[in-house]
């Protein structure tokens, strides 16, 4: 299978720069996983297909302030973009500037100060000097990660807007965008129906924007992420199946932290990195259905969404969203993959 299979035509004006008005105001892309079927709905739509005892795993990493502006003792500008904390004073980063970084550099924030101390491949390692801490320096300098095809300066509004509102565990460098969709009046109604939910944690790197560079995706390796998925999850999603009830991942995130889990064939409690690539043909153990956003072609996301649906219906898929101009990716509307047949009373034709 080669990457050129999941490509597709996107007019850069459907790239949402900025979030909707409201959380649940967004559009909603109903998926029939079996059948193909596309439904048009709204965000807040999605109640009507969960039943009382359905389950919703939703990530809630949170996202840090991981990208810093500043300087050599030279003068030289440098952008310091941190992928992965270790602890408060050591983390693995990318750095951008006009010249490449020599270990034993001092980068320097004002008063505070960062030392590159060893490299492997792009990325370096990092260490504060002195008492400075990470979490001074990010909660001082630092500025919300936005990804790349938002091509703009982070605003006042991406501090709340890109985070989700459960958002807890710190360690994210990219949002969970599925999980942006839900407000708490949306999480009290859905409590409210009886709908159950459990929290994951993985803390989103960016490798979660890499491109696929090999022709054969059978030769793509994995960026690693870390995650956790408590005993507590992992009994809470057994009952959920074994009362015959659905568990829906909130996001490409909750499926990875699921499925990672269910390795073995059975869930169970997890915790460490992961680097599983699911693509067509990969046997889901643990997620019936799932909510996403809309991925960049010959992504491993929309890989993962065609495993869950099929190549050309995800396509298909695309397509109608790129002809009724969904808005695509982070900030974007989402879409909704489902057998619409275990609804036996849902009448959506009419939304």
């Amino acid at each position: 299978m080669k990457k050129s299979d999941f490509n597709f035509d996107l007019p850069k004006e459907l790239i949402a720069q900025h979030p909707c008005k409201t959380r649940t105001g967004s559009r909603l892309l109903a998926l029939d996983k079996v059948t193909g079927k596309l439904q048009d709905l709204h965000f807040t739509d999605i109640v009507d297909f969960l039943k009382p005892g359905d389950l919703l795993v939703f990530n809630n990493t949170k996202v840090i302030p991981a990208r810093l502006y500043g300087h050599k003792t030279t003068g030289g500008k440098v952008e310091v973009f941190i992928e992965r904390l270790l602890n408060d004073h050591s983390a693995i980063v990318l750095f951008k500037s006009s010249k490449a970084i020599k270990l034993g550099t001092k980068i320097i924030f004002n008063n505070h100060s960062i030392r590159a101390t060893a490299k492997k491949g792009m990325f370096y390692l990092i260490e504060t000097v002195g008492d400075t801490s990470l979490s001074e320096l990010m909660e001082e300098f630092g500025h919300m990660p936005l990804p790349p095809y938002i091509q703009r300066q982070d605003q006042s509004e991406d501090q709340e807007r890109y985070q989700t509102v459960y958002a807890k565990e710190k360690g994210a460098v990219a949002a969970p965008t599925a999980g942006l969709h839900f407000d708490e009046e949306l999480l009290t109604t859905l409590k409210q129906a009886g709908i159950e939910t459990a929290f994951v944690t993985l803390h989103v790197g960016a490798g979660t924007f890499q491109p696929v560079k090999t022709d054969s995706i059978d030769d793509h390796i994995m960026h690693k992420e870390w995650l956790h998925v408590t005993q507590e999850v992992a009994e809470q999603v057994k009952r959920t199946k074994a009362q015959g009830h659905k568990v829906i991942a909130i996001g490409t995130t909750a499926v990875r932290c699921l499925e990672t889990a269910a390795c073995n064939g059975e869930i169970q409690a997890y915790q460490g990195d992961t680097n599983i690539f699911i693509y067509p043909g990969y046997q889901f153990k643990v997620v019936d259905s799932l909510l996403t956003n809309f991925h960049l072609p010959e992504s491993t996301l929309i890989m993962l969404v065609s495993a869950k649906c099929g190549k050309e219906n995800t396509l298909k898929a695309y397509q109608h969203a790129v002809e009724k101009k969904y808005r695509f990716f982070s900030y974007g509307d989402a879409m909704f993959i489902s057998q619409f047949s275990q609804y036996p009373n849902l009448d959506i034709e009419n939304k």
